[in-house]
């Protein structure tokens, strides 16, 4: 069964995008991610345009991480105030971040970036938090205690200005740091069409300490805004949302969403950190071996900016 998409101007099988939202909903409700960085490589691996993936990526990333934030809020595991913070941050970024994909895109360098970009910060992030997970899980295993968050355990990051309480959290933290995560995250989020929750949840953890039972609730709710932004910013400026295609996987990734939320209660942090780990890893190797592979056809011809 196909279904035609008007701007990727293409015919594409609707059971394969559907199972495409399902399971980065499913993850996105699991790990707290908003999925952007799957869905994203995975349209372009179906042969969807970079610039349509990037932007209609976003667009369901929106539903997948409201469906999971709504879990989380009813379970109260997330904390809105610390939100909003990121929020703030994260709109000035997707602003910048639009602006930067404009002129990526007139001076047709985009898709390049792109890949460059995933490369480079999946196999970095996927590393540390792999490594780190691995030495989480031998101490479990030993039986020595595994915390995050030791009493009397700082750094540089909780002797800045500007300190806020959040009580949900338990934490009293600068908002300098929380708002400068939001903003290059919005960046991510604009150019790559990615959530971002895939390095704001470690952040969150390691570099903010901020406890990882409300960790990935939080992460969904500023996820939620910032690319319901960028979408809309997306649509009226680069014409590159495929409204088709964003219904289709938007469908899909709510319901995956909610599954998702369920199993990753049962599973422990340092499993979840792990899984997420193995993923982002798998996904980075299968863009770098694009970007060395001699393509099928070499040549391509490009109007704007747009596949064609």
């Amino acid at each position: 069964m196909t279904v035609y998409l008007p701007i990727a101007e293409l015919s594409v099988n609707i059971l394969i995008i559907l199972g495409m939202g399902a399971a980065v909903g499913f993850l996105s409700g699991m790990f707290g991610v908003g999925g952007g960085f799957l869905i994203t490589p995975l349209l372009i691996f179906y042969n969807i345009p970079p610039v349509v993936a990037v932007a209609t990526g976003a667009n369901q990333v929106v539903a997948s991480s409201m469906s999971g934030a709504l879990s989380h809020f009813r379970r109260g595991t997330l904390d809105v105030k610390l939100g909003t913070v990121l929020l703030f941050g994260g709109l000035a970024g997707a602003t910048v971040g639009i602006w930067i994909f404009a002129l990526l895109r007139s001076v047709g360098q985009l898709d390049l970036v792109i890949s460059l970009l995933y490369v480079v910060l999946l196999g970095t992030v996927g590393t540390l938090m792999l490594l780190e997970s691995i030495r989480a899980m031998r101490r479990s295993a030993s039986n020595q205690p595994v915390s995050l968050r030791r009493p009397g355990q700082h750094n540089w990051v909780h002797r800045l200005p500007l300190k806020m309480r959040f009580k949900k959290s338990k934490i009293y933290l600068s908002v300098i740091p929380v708002i400068g995560l939001g903003f290059c995250i919005g960046i991510l989020t604009s150019v790559m069409g990615v959530g971002g929750g895939f390095i704001m949840v470690p952040a969150m953890i390691y570099l903010l300490r901020i406890p990882t039972n409300v960790v990935v609730g939080t992460s969904l709710f500023q996820i939620i805004f910032v690319t319901a932004y960028t979408t809309v910013v997306q649509a009226t400026t680069n014409y590159s949302v495929d409204i088709v295609l964003a219904f289709i996987l938007m469908v899909a990734g709510v319901i995956g969403a909610q599954y998702g939320v369920r199993v990753g209660q049962k599973l422990r942090g340092e499993q979840l950190r792990a899984l997420l780990a193995l993923l982002v890893l798998a996904v980075g190797a299968r863009l770098a071996v694009d970007l060395v592979v001699t393509p099928d056809d070499v040549y391509s011809v490009i109007s704007e900016g747009v596949y064609r």
